[in-house]
This record gives structure tokens, sequence and C-alpha cells, in this order.
């Protein structure tokens, strides 16, 4: 992934890098340069200022001058009379012959030195300086002269870094205020002097994609309410017309073609119901997660749908495990109606799959500090090859007996998903039915309060 951060930094320091190289190089051949020339001025100056008198045979005890500290700097002084005797020379000097005037290079075995001669009325005088001494000294004072350069290299580092950082930190800004909100949260992002002008267009389209998100959210939100409205109460008023004109012997026909007829419209209204139910999970992927009772919703579930088992002779019950006493309600956090529709999606789907006589059985888990449920039927089960298709929309297996719309696990896994549970399906082993199980729920803080199952 291409990171702007990384980019700014590694394009950033590389090319001061390269800046520092090539101006240290300039520098130190530059300070070399003039370090030379101001070594030639030297021995200028020392040729042009020595006294008149100065002469001797060389001892350097008696007739040296004071040089100061040019004698640090090997500076060695010949000096011939008007008719080319040699009148003097420092001390302990190597004798060069008497070389043109001006500055020269000359070899004197496997060293270099670097002499100027000048003329004067009576005298001709000539100095003389190791080349390697004039190196060191030119190279020491080059060195000197770059060291504010080495230390300028890491601080201009260290300000670049904090200079990027902060000049990216709005966008990561802007980064951790959309992280942290929740799908609900589509206001705009607030716009004030703290936005730089450069991301001010991102935030703007942000606001403006935030709202057309929520238009579209609450027009969805509408057309769920208005079909809600519109689909259920024409469905509900046709059943009871159709019952009412039976009763009264209005509607006509045979006994069994009006059984069909109540069978479809009942069918198209629990479709509804399903599609209706589906629409709002997806609509509602956040989940508000209270203290709720498991045990408390299912009852609830176990008595809402006891009136269809009755009419299907199917046992219908509630069973707890590791039951923590009578009182104990296996207190979950979870949203609480999505919960009841969970598990009435379930226990509807186990009974309309039961055949009469069977036994659909809702068994509350526990697992530590885990809590899950399990709804265990004794009807035909699922051919393992459909296990993991069931919970497509719409599909029914081919061994799928009683009505259905091929919504009630997609619906189940929905809200599993939304609670970050675990689902799963399998058949039972050494009987018949399918045994399916959620599991992941978890208690709550001992101090929380219970809300009530809706």
């Amino acid at each position: 992934m291409t990171s702007i951060r990384r980019w700014l930094l590694g394009w950033l320091i590389f090319g001061m890098a390269v800046a520092s190289v090539i101006a240290a190089y300039a520098i130190f051949h530059t300070a070399r340069r003039e370090a030379s020339e101001l070594f030639d001025y030297e021995l200028r100056t020392v040729a042009l200022s020595l006294p008149a008198n100065l002469s001797g045979a060389g001892d350097g005890e008696t007739h040296s001058p004071d040089l100061g500290d040019l004698a640090d700097d090997r500076i060695l002084i010949q000096i011939w009379d008007r008719a080319g005797t040699p009148i003097y020379h420092s001390g302990q000097a190597p004798v060069f012959e008497r070389l043109p005037p001006g500055f020269n290079t000359v070899r004197d075995g496997d060293s270099h030195w670097r002499t100027f001669g000048v003329a004067h009325a009576d005298r001709y005088v000539q100095v003389a300086q190791p080349v390697s001494v004039r190196e060191d000294l030119a190279l020491h004072l080059a060195l000197h002269t770059m060291w504010p350069l080495g230390v300028l290299l890491p601080v201009t580092i260290m300000l670049v870094l904090l200079v990027v950082a902060r000049g990216l930190a709005p966008i990561g800004g802007l980064s951790r205020a959309l992280a942290t909100r929740t799908i609900d949260s589509l206001e705009p992002l607030r716009l004030d002097g703290t936005v730089p002008v450069e991301i001010r267009p991102l935030v703007e389209a942000l606001n403006d994609l935030l709202q057309r998100l929520s238009s579209a959210s609450h027009a969805q939100r509408t057309f769920i309410a208005d079909a809600a409205h519109e689909l259920r109460s024409p469905l509900a008023a046709l059943k009871l017309q159709l019952q009412a004109a039976s009763r009264d012997g209005s509607l006509k026909g045979e006994r069994q073609t009006l059984e069909r007829l109540e069978q479809r419209v009942n069918r198209i209204i629990h479709l509804v119901q399903q599609l209706l139910t589906l629409a709002r999970e997806d609509a509602q992927p956040v989940t508000s997660m209270v203290p709720v009772s498991l045990r408390r919703i299912g009852e609830q579930a176990v008595s809402d749908l006891s009136l269809l088992a009755e009419l299907r002779e199917i046992d219908l019950g509630l069973e707890c495990e590791q039951e923590q006493g009578p009182s104990d309600a296996y207190t979950v956090l979870a949203e609480p109606h999505a919960l009841g529709v969970l598990l009435g999606n379930l226990i509807n789907n186990a009974i309309r799959h039961t055949p009469p006589g069977g036994r659909v059985d809702v068994v509350l888990t526990r697992d530590g500090e885990r809590i899950g449920i399990e709804v265990v039927d004794s009807g035909s089960g699922i051919e393992e090859t459909e296990l993991e298709r069931v919970f497509d929309r719409f599909y029914r297996g081919g061994g799928a007996k009683g009505e259905g719309s091929g919504l009630g696990l997609a619906i189940v896994a929905r809200i599993a998903e939304r609670h970050q549970l675990a689902l799963s399906l399998r058949n039972n082993v050494g009987a018949p039915g399918l045994r399916v199980s959620v599991s992941g729920l978890r208690a709550p803080a001992a101090d929380a309060p219970v809300a009530a199952a809706g």
C-alpha cells in the first residue's frame, strides 16, 4: 500500500542527504583550495617581511628571526646575496637550488615542497613549506568548516519528521473521526479553521456522501414502515373477510378450496412478515447491547408458539442446562427484540418441519461465562450437502416439508452476525431431527440492570 507519509519522508530525507553530500564535497574542496591560497599568502608574507640584516651560517641560534606560530608550519627560509652566494638558511633546513621568482612546487626526495621566491635590490629570498604540512592543515581547516553541516543534517531530518507529522495530522484526525462513528451517525463533518485548505474538498465530498447516505437510510426506513402498514393491513383484512364470509355462507365453494385459499393467504402474510423483518435487520447493522434475560425471552417465544405446536400435535418445551438456581435468568448482553426474533424463527422453523407427534426442545446452555441456545427437533433433518445453503435467502431444501418462505434461517443468520455469535446446524446423531446451536452470548456485569423482553 502506498503511504503519503513514507513517500514524503523518503524523498525529502533522500533529497537532503544527496544535497548534503554535494554541499559537503563542494565545501570541502573549496575550503582546501582557500586554505592552499592562504598558505601561499603566508609564504609571500614571510618572504617580503624578513629583516634586511638577516644573515649567518644557518645554525638558527643567534640569527634566526622570531617567526612565532610560523615554526609550527615548518616554514624554511633561504637567502642569497646579489652575487648568488648563500648568506642564510634556517636551521636544519634542506638546501634547495635557487628557483625562479614566484611560486613553484619542487620534489626533494620523497616529499614535495611549495616555494616562493622574491628578488630584492641586494638579495634574493626564497621560502618553502612541505606540501604534506599544507595538505594536513588544509584538511584540518576543511573538516572544521564542515562540522556545522554535520549538525545541521540530523536537525533538519528531525524537523522534517515533525513538520510532515504535523502536516498530515488533520488527515489522521479525519480518519479517527470517521472510524469512531456508528452507522447511524450520518451528520456532516465539522468544517472550521482547523481543516487545511488542501483537504477541505475531501471533507466536503465526504459530507455530501454522508448527506446522500442519510437520505437513503431515511428513505429505506420510511419504505419499511410504509410497506409494513400497506401490506400487512390489507392481508389481515382479507383473511378476516374470508373467515367471515366462510362462516355466514356468503362465500360458497368446496371446503377444500376455501382451506387452500386461506393457507395461501396465511403464507403470503408470513412471507410479508419475514421480508419486513429481514429488511429491518439489514437496515439496522449496529446492535445496542443491553442486559436481557435469555430465559424470559425463551419462555415468551415458547408461549407465543405453543398454540401452533398444539395444532400440529408437537411437544414444545424449554430446558435449562447448568442452571445456577431456580431464579437463574441466564442474563446476556443482546438486543432484546432481535434475540426474540431469532429464537422465534428457530422454533417456528422447527415446528413447521417436524411431523405430528414430534418434539421440539429449546435448550439454554452455559459454558463458563458464555451462554447459548439450542433448538432440537425430531423432524426429518437436512441433507448434509444442503447444511451450508439453508442460510441463503429463499432457499428451501429438496426434502423440506410444510409451509415456509425460505427466509427464517436467513434472518437468524443476520441477527447472529450482528451479535457476533456462532451459528451451527447439524443433524442429530442416532435419532432423526436437526439441532441448531447459537453460542457466544456474553454475561453482563453483575450490577447491570436487566432490560425487559419485548
